[in-house]
């Protein structure tokens, strides 16, 4: 990556938080942005960066990556392995993410604990956190997860949890089999405490809601649907309008499904990939905590058929919102910056291209080909 003292974006459409700018210059000074300010009022004493004509984004930010790049967290919980990730995203414009670690052992926790820990001292606004999915989730709604190491929570791993706050950005439970004072305790803790791989009932989600729950994981994906007598945890996400990440590959959920919910969530609905080894990479297979998952005409399988996380890009998902759903550019853009940021209270630092933040952003084509990304002021060209 390069990085000068001061430079400018020129030459691109601009999506900030109030509207799309042509005519204007992004303005970074060291690690972060400086301005935004119209063409005519840019000091030729700046250095230019001329983007031609593409849209400039806030970089995305990805809540749920289990790996790309042709690495899986679980199983190779390393400082190696988080690098891996983040040079494969930048290809598609992710700039921070959150390492997803699913249901496995105490000890499994604790080593993908001690190398987001390791990677987070080095480097900043990359890694936002470890997104723990499982392991206190339902059998019955465990889709890839591995039977084994599926368990009830204990006060002990809860404890040790609470007291990684400042590590661990989210956890995924399946209310009916974690205990209320749990949900509270990690939701007081700071951790967002999200909703899935459950079969709970309406009463059992909204309770959990009550208690701190904030989030529901891979919307329609592992959890109980809605019906006419029971509207389950997807009613009860519509009902109390709590922040849904969703996945947009064409195979986990239908567009159709995706244009209601975002009618009925609004802002609160947030895009996710859910990614694997495949995304990013050239692998027709993988291993997914002993599950042998393979990957064929972009789809992710078990053996026995079972979706084992995706292989698509946040760029690619925001591509398939605008054709495929109908989401406005700008509105899908947001999907996958300002709001993810503010369901994990980054809001102040990320997630939009304003003065004072961080500079992490994404550029990127008609074509949606990403062409270069920016990470903390460092320019790097990715096509």
């Amino acid at each position: 990556m390069e990085r000068v003292n001061m430079y400018a974006l020129v030459n691109g459409i601009i999506y900030s938080p109030e509207s799309v700018l042509k005519d204007h210059a992004v303005i970074i000074e060291g690690q972060f942005i400086n301005a935004i300010v119209p063409i005519a009022d840019l000091s030729p004493a700046i250095t230019q960066i001329d983007v031609q004509g593409q849209h400039i984004s806030p970089g995305f930010i990805d809540l749920q990556l289990n790996g790309c790049g042709g690495v899986m967290f679980n199983g190779a919980e390393s400082e190696q392995t988080l690098s891996t990730m983040q040079a494969a995203n930048l290809k598609s414009g992710t700039t921070s993410f959150l390492p997803t670690f699913i249901t496995d052992s105490d000890q499994g926790i604790k080593d993908a604990l001690l190398a987001t820990r390791h990677y987070m001292q080095t480097t900043s606004n990359e890694v936002l956190g470890l997104h723990l999915e499982g392991p206190y989730i339902n059998q019955e709604k465990k889709g890839i997860h591995p039977t084994q190491w599926i368990r009830p929570a204990e006060t002990e791993m809860i404890n040790l949890i609470c007291n990684n706050a400042d590590i661990v950005k989210k956890i995924t439970t399946a209310p009916e089999k974690m205990p209320l004072k749990f949900i509270k305790q990690l939701s007081d803790a700071g951790i967002v405490v999200s909703l899935g791989h459950t079969n709970a009932s309406y009463q059992q989600a909204s309770l959990a809601i009550a208690q701190g729950a904030s989030f529901a994981t891979h919307l329609f994906n592992a959890m109980s649907p809605m019906t006419g007598r029971e509207p389950g945890l997807v009613g009860a996400v519509y009902d109390h309008q709590i922040y849904a990440g969703i996945i947009v590959d064409g195979f986990h959920v239908a567009y159709e499904n995706i244009r209601i919910s975002k009618r009925l969530l609004g802002d609160k609905l947030i895009l996710v990939t859910d990614a694997t080894a495949p995304a990013g990479a050239d692998i027709e297979q993988f291993d997914f905590v002993g599950t042998k998952v393979f990957y064929k005409n972009g789809k992710c399988v078990g053996k026995d058929g079972t979706l084992g996380g995706s292989a698509v890009t946040m760029i690619e998902s925001i591509q398939q919102c605008v054709e495929q759903v109908g989401i406005a550019l700008d509105e899908a853009i947001r999907m996958a910056t300002t709001y993810p940021a503010k369901a994990i209270a980054v809001e102040h630092k990320l997630g939009s291209i304003e003065a004072g933040k961080v500079a992490n952003l994404a550029i990127f084509d008609q074509q949606f080909n990403v062409t270069a990304t920016i990470v903390n002021g460092y320019h790097k060209v990715t096509a």
